[in-house]
């Protein structure tokens, strides 16, 4: 497949460009859209201009190593931010005054991590780079104004296996790329069991509009109730 490499590249070095930026930070998580954004990145802009953060919250360990191993390929810089103190203190403020469901809980950790970014960029002049796919952009699959809040995405129109893809060519270690792919929101959590699809399904509703039955009805009804978080917030108008 074409991956349009060296418009991706340009594409890169214009938004930061245009941004009169010096460089872009990546939320490290160690899974494949992070470590091919990570890789297209240094290509675009050279390593010294790219530094990943790991911010680990009750995460599994794996991911931690994976985090390292891409980096250490790439030749980028490392931060390490343990957010489990804050993440604690927001539930333990929360929680008596609102009971906050798993999901709600869970989402705190992307949003932390989210103004950990924005927090490290600002103070750098530095971009934050999206990581999302499209296969989670049509199935919102993607925590608002947290893994979904950044200045520009570069892999936005391709497909969780067009990922896949991309980054074997672009040299991301065989151990990310071969993992199941899961947002690490708790122990043993899979993107395709929570969703109650696989990418499979999803890619081919997304390349011909249909699938099997029961597929098309759970990505219809979640696509249309995430629509909210596809769109800017909407402003009354006078």
């Amino acid at each position: 497949m074409d991956f349009k490499l060296e418009e991706r590249i340009n594409w890169v070095k214009e938004r930061v460009t245009l941004a009169n930026a010096s460089g872009v930070v990546i939320g490290a998580s160690g899974g494949k859209d992070s470590s091919t954004v990570i890789a297209l990145c240094t290509k675009a802009l050279g390593a010294e201009n790219v530094l990943a953060v790991s911010m680990p919250c009750s995460s599994l360990i794996t991911d931690m190593e994976h985090a390292k191993l891409v980096t250490n390929t790439f030749g980028v810089e490392l931060l390490v931010i343990n957010l489990e103190n804050t993440f604690n203190a927001m539930k333990q403020e929360i929680n008596p005054l609102v009971a906050l469901n798993d999901l709600a809980i869970a989402n705190i950790k992307p949003r932390l991590r989210m103004t950990t970014l924005y927090s490290i960029a600002q103070t750098k002049n530095y971009l934050v780079a999206g990581t999302d796919n499209l296969s989670e952009m049509v199935m919102g699959y993607f925590t608002k104004w947290g893994d979904g809040a950044y200045d520009f995405n570069p892999l936005g129109d391709l497909t969780m296996h067009e990922v896949l893809g991309f980054g074997r060519a672009l040299g991301v270690p065989s151990p990310i790329l071969e993992k199941p792919p899961s947002a690490g929101l708790w122990e043993g959590q899979t993107d395709e069991q929570e969703m109650g699809v696989t990418y499979r399904e999803i890619e081919e509703y997304i390349k011909t509009g249909i699938t099997s039955p029961s597929a098309l009805e759970i990505i219809l009804r979640i696509n249309k109730n995430t629509n909210h978080k596809r769109e800017m917030p909407y402003i009354f108008k006078s």
